[in-house]
């Protein structure tokens, strides 16, 4: 199988049942928004991190391919059998989270990103998961987008941040607190 098709050489792209539409439509948009996340996602694991969070990296990966196939189908069109996003699936963020925020100190005020090369990376990959969440949210406001789909990425976004907080800690780095200038 080659690579390249040459049939999105006129700026259009199939979907999954066939439809073909423009690469500047939102669908098209979102699921390519998904895909910079998960390359972020891959930026974070590589890094010299806890191997249970590299292993919750790994699945969430998993689960932004599902995320990405059900935003490449045509929700009318497509017969193909596509893997399902669960509510399990919004759960494991969350009890993951929960794991990590009883070992980090209460959060007092904003906290400013950075302060490591991998900590940076989390807050990167948040800020791109906030991007494909207001994406997906609009294109859901015409198109089918599932339901578990935006309650997902919008728990990622979260789990995001307490694993940058976490990363910190793990390398004793303090929060760095966000003092508005008033």
């Amino acid at each position: 199988m080659k690579i390249y098709t040459k049939k999105g050489d006129t700026g259009s792209t199939g979907l999954i049942g066939g439809t073909r539409i423009l690469k500047s439509s939102l669908r098209i948009e979102a699921y390519g928004t998904i895909d910079e996340l998960n390359s972020s996602i891959g930026l974070v694991k590589d890094q010299e991190i806890n191997t249970i969070y590299k292993a919750q990296l790994l699945e969430i990966q998993d689960r932004l391919f599902t995320i990405g196939s059900s935003l490449a189908s045509d929700p009318e069109k497509s017969n193909m059998k596509i893997p399902d996003l669960h509510e399990a699936d919004t759960k494991l963020l969350e009890n993951w989270m929960d794991e990590m925020d009883q070992q980090l100190p209460e959060m007092k005020s904003f906290i400013l990103p950075g302060g490591h090369t991998t900590v940076s990376f989390c807050h990167l990959s948040r800020c791109i998961c906030r991007r494909a969440e207001r994406i997906i949210v609009d294109l859901n406001q015409n198109n089918f987008v599932a339901p578990e789909v935006i309650v997902y990425i919008n728990r990622l976004s979260d789990y995001l941040f307490v694993l940058g907080r976490k990363i910190a800690q793990d390398l004793g780095i303090e929060d760095q607190p966000w003092h508005p200038r008033m």
